[in-house]
């Protein structure tokens, strides 16, 4: 009999802090993460998987901590010629990292689907647990200004987040569908799933996005659990608490529990925002209160292991 397995759905940054604290706590057998892949783009030729590559390389031990992003022991000579030739530099690709698009690129070509590309070059880094694309069809997140649309990538880092966000579109969600692997792990022994700590707008609506997506999370009948990327107002990482003020949410964790209403049966805050606590249990949603601002690897296992016992808690009372 297949052992009970969690999906974790997941952005970037934040989401692999608690990826990582996972995978301290659960085998390759009881885990599953699902990633967006809005943010990819098509940069100098090349397929790039932001959102991938940061769990995959974070999975690896391989994450470059100096910077935030990208890989471990990362140079930069390919940027520093290409800059010499009057090339595009807005998107950093260091030489190491340089190597995963290059080679994702060549079997996307060859015919390979994103989700076969992913798990090979991951296993190839050591990872054995199961990073699946959101699609493998392509869905683009497109960030609506007041001057006009931008691709995610050139709105997040070649403008570094400045202009005012007034909404947002998933370019190809509406034709895109789950891949085979993620409706078998909606279909098979499914303990729960949890969204990690991610931008709720751009990191995981692009993937609820997708046709049918959010009835299935929905008719699995298992707790769902978000955890708030919002901590005392302020986002723990990226523009998160920015595009809530400019749509003219309230930044708080509350706005954020009451955009997965629905669709969550559990919401973890952190212990600054403890007082919240009876608003987001008022929307109809269980609630832990637990520290989820992670520093430290004791810090993303403890998260996670907190979200795993809300979780069999939630379990054990519907049961």
């Amino acid at each position: 009999m297949a052992a009970d397995r969690y999906i974790a759905v997941t952005g970037g940054v934040g989401g692999a802090k608690l990826a990582l604290g996972l995978v301290q706590l659960l085998s390759p057998e009881e885990i599953s993460f699902v990633v967006n892949t809005g943010d990819d783009f098509e940069h100098l030729g090349l397929h790039i998987s932001p959102d991938i590559d940061t769990l995959v390389y974070t999975l690896a031990g391989q994450s470059n901590t100096d910077v935030g992003w990208g890989r471990r022991g990362e140079t930069w000579q390919f940027m520093q010629a290409l800059k010499q030739f009057g090339g595009e530099t807005w998107f950093n690709l260091g030489d190491l990292d340089l190597a995963m698009h290059v080679e994702r690129t060549q079997r996307l070509r060859r015919g390979a689907s994103l989700t076969d590309v992913t798990r090979e070059l991951a296993n190839a880094l050591g990872v054995q647990y199961e990073i699946l694309p959101m699609s493998d069809a392509p869905v683009r997140t497109m960030i609506v200004t007041a001057n006009g649309e931008l691709a995610f990538q050139h709105y997040f880092v070649r403008d570094r987040c400045a202009p005012a966000v007034t909404g947002f579109r998933f370019d190809g969600a509406d034709t895109a569908t789950p891949t085979s692997l993620i409706e078998q792990r909606l279909d098979g022994s499914l303990a729960g799933v949890i969204i990690c700590p991610s931008n709720p707008f751009v990191s995981v609506d692009p993937i609820l996005a997708i046709p049918g997506m959010r009835e299935r999370l929905q008719r699995a009948g298992v707790p769902i659990v978000a955890v708030s990327p919002i901590v005392a107002g302020t986002a723990i990482k990226g523009p998160t608490a920015k595009m809530m003020t400019e749509l003219r949410i309230p930044n708080d964790a509350i706005a954020v529990a009451r955009h997965y209403r629905g669709l969550v049966s559990g919401f973890v805050l952190d212990t600054q925002d403890a007082a919240l606590e009876p608003a987001v249990a008022a929307l109809g949603i269980a609630t832990v209160v637990t520290q989820t601002v992670m520093l430290t690897l004791g810090d993303r296992q403890q998260l996670a292991a907190d979200v795993l016992r809300f979780m069999r808690r939630l379990k054990s009372s519907n049961d």
